[in-house]
């Protein structure tokens, strides 16, 4: 009948515990120079914790790489400090803190971007990136398989 197609479905009344539990999945990257921090529960990443050290050039490097293997479009990176390092300026150039920290968010903002797209999840570049000690730029590009 029309009513019972129409009914509303019992809806389970969420808990405190359900509302501030961890996420069913969840990928957590953070970027505190020049160390890049990843937590996450994705099967598609087989260490769930890690710690690297990366530079601008790295980032620069995994931007490049999935620019030309990947199907994504790919965001910009925060500029570089060309202006910045030129002499005569009247403050600390590449050294200043506001400077550091800008550029530490548009990192933090670009690699999380990346890393929660679905398709770049399984390049192989950005699981060495994001997991391994040293980037082997000698590396053949492909496809993460889970298995």
């Amino acid at each position: 009948t029309t009513v019972e197609a129409t009914r509303r479905l019992n809806v389970k009344k969420q808990t405190l515990d359900d509302a501030y539990a961890a996420p069913a999945n969840f990928l957590e990257i953070d970027v505190v120079n020049p160390v890049t921090t990843i937590g996450t529960n994705l099967p598609v990443f087989k260490v769930k914790e890690s710690s690297v050290r990366r530079r601008y050039s790295d980032f620069e490097w995994l931007r490049n790489e999935l620019e030309r293997d990947s199907k994504i479009v790919v965001p910009p990176l925060p500029g570089k400090a060309w202006k910045r390092q030129l002499p005569f300026r009247g403050d600390d150039g590449i050294f200043e803190e506001d400077f550091i920290e800008d550029r530490r968010k548009g990192l933090e903002v670009f690699i999380n971007k990346i890393a929660g797209h679905p398709l770049a999840q399984n390049e192989r570049c950005l699981h060495m990136f994001l997991q391994d000690p040293q980037i082997d730029k000698n590396y053949v590009p492909g496809k993460i398989r889970n298995t």
